[in-house]
């Protein structure tokens, strides 16, 4: 059975645990061996999860746990998985959340190398800044 994941901007780590069904020390480790599970951080240093990136903790966690994958082999077969959920769901704004992802898919555009091992586009420096504005945002509206 899926989880149903509510429609919003970020998540704190535990709603994605709970989410996910695992502990926060697993979706800490599944962040060091899966480079496309870079959750920004807010000023205060906690992690928010964008809604893609609780699509790939439930993506990993199913191909782990609920297929037996290795985690190299579940490294290897994300891009795949997460390619053909994108042309299963085109036109949808979730699709064009791939090549930020994966810019391997996204041959278009030049790419830089990122400190966590993948490639950054401009979209994907953009995506981070972005992300870290809304979660500065969220935080404040949490103070008021």
């Amino acid at each position: 059975m899926k989880p149903k994941v509510t429609k919003r901007l970020y998540y704190k780590i535990g709603e994605v645990c709970r989410l996910a069904e695992v502990e926060s020390h697993v979706l800490r480790y599944w962040e060091t061996e899966f480079p496309m599970l870079a959750p920004a951080k807010n000023r205060s240093g906690q992690r928010i999860y964008r809604e893609h990136d609780v699509e790939i903790v439930l993506l990993i966690k199913r191909l782990l746990y609920g297929e037996g994958f290795t985690i190299a082999g579940a490294r290897k077969r994300i891009p795949e998985e997460l390619k053909r959920q994108g042309e299963a769901i085109e036109g949808e704004e979730t699709a064009g959340t791939i090549a930020p992802i994966f810019p391997e898919l996204n041959t278009s555009t030049p790419a830089a190398h990122g400190a966590a091992g993948r490639e950054l586009t401009v979209e994907d420096k953009l995506m981070d800044v972005r992300a870290e504005l809304e979660g500065l945002l969220t935080l404040l509206d949490g103070t008021m």
